[in-house]
């Protein structure tokens, strides 16, 4: 099946709707979901919008009814292009229009107030990476949003990208026996970025996502803090090593995931490609997008439509597939990180609340 196993085969290949976006009777029958955006920054006007607007062409009962954001040329614009109020601020938006979901995707040190006052507005919650800038607000962020039973997830839009979801699906399928080992990269080349909190945090995620929890892990730095290493040991007896920069290229080769099981093993190469190494005598098994683009979006292949749609179904009460500690996690092996760093030693999970600030 492999990235196109999501895909409306019978609307591609028999109704010649190769766009999805004929009618479809399911998806127009869930309950409408009232979504507002606090903090329409670059990340949400270049995947989030893009990605809700793709779900609602395909029939999906969202209606965006505000937008929030600091920048006041920008507001207009949103405005204009699409069709809700735009606020400068957030607690007015949330007063006026009480919506059923959030989107904050707004600066890092803005996503506890922010999400704060949207569980107290009585609204479910998406916010992006990191979910906050220490773990005791993401603390409180959980706690919140348990007290007023509503949805809280972080952004894990790599869990939803083609090469990743068919990834899981082989571990899932036994492709990988008795998988034990991870090996990861994750680099830029730009220094603007937090490279641990909003780069490779989204990498720790995938680290969790394929091979459980970490139990514990140690941390070395490069001369010169050129680079770092993060060796992980999982609750399951696995390990893993990510190696992550904010000194090498942006523009070149960034991200690659190895997942080694016994006698087999796949990697995902740039979030772009994946190969199964099933057999010693078998040909490698390799997936890539080598389909016509009218096909998969960049808002499908980046994840954010099937995150956005996980984050809908659970707003509505469906099966949960996201797990609300999942952003607290990816935020502790980032703060993990830094202590190793520091104490020069390993770090044992989960985290005392000494360490929570």
């Amino acid at each position: 099946m492999g990235f196109w196993a999501h895909l409306d085969r019978e609307a591609v290949f028999e109704r010649g709707d190769v766009y999805r976006v004929g009618f479809d009777a399911e998806r127009a029958a869930h309950a409408p979901v009232r979504l507002a955006v606090l903090g329409a920054g670059g990340v949400a006007q270049s995947k989030y919008l893009p990605a809700l607007a793709q779900l609602r062409t395909r029939w999906e009962p969202v209606e965006l009814v505000a937008l929030s954001t600091l920048d006041a040329r920008a507001a207009d614009k949103l405005a204009t292009v699409w069709g809700a109020p735009v606020y400068a601020d957030s607690a007015t938006l949330l007063r006026d229009h009480r919506p059923d979901a959030v989107l904050v995707t707004s600066s890092d040190d803005a996503h506890a107030e922010l999400t704060l006052a949207a569980l107290e507005a009585g609204a479910h919650v998406l916010v992006e990476k990191p979910i906050a800038e220490s773990l005791g607000s993401a603390a409180a962020m959980c706690r919140a949003a348990e007290a007023a039973e509503r949805l809280l997830v972080t952004t894990c839009n790599k869990r939803y990208s083609p090469p990743y979801a068919e990834a899981r699906r082989l571990l899932d399928a036994g492709a990988l026996p008795r998988p034990a080992l991870f090996s990861a990269k994750f680099v830029l080349g730009y220094e603007y970025v937090d490279l641990l909190a909003s780069g490779t945090i989204h990498v720790f995620d995938l680290a969790r996502h394929f091979m459980g929890d970490v139990r514990r892990l140690s941390a070395v730095s490069a001369a010169a803090d050129l680079g770092i290493v993060v060796m992980l040991e999982f609750a399951n007896g696995a390990i893993g090593s990510v190696v992550t920069t904010g000194a090498a290229l942006s523009l070149h080769p960034w991200e690659r995931v190895e997942i080694f099981g016994e006698h087999a093993w796949l990697e995902v190469d740039d979030q772009l490609t994946l190969t199964l190494h099933a057999a010693e005598y078998e040909p490698a098994q390799a997936w890539s997008p080598a389909m016509p683009n009218t096909l998969l979006s960049a808002e499908e292949w980046g994840g954010y439509v099937g995150m956005l749609e996980a984050f809908l179904a659970g707003v509505r009460g469906g099966a949960g597939e996201l797990d609300p500690l999942d952003g607290y996690r990816a935020l502790e092996l980032v703060t993990a990180s830094r202590l190793s760093l520091e104490r020069r030693a390993p770090v044992d999970l989960p985290l005392d609340g000494d360490t929570l600030q």
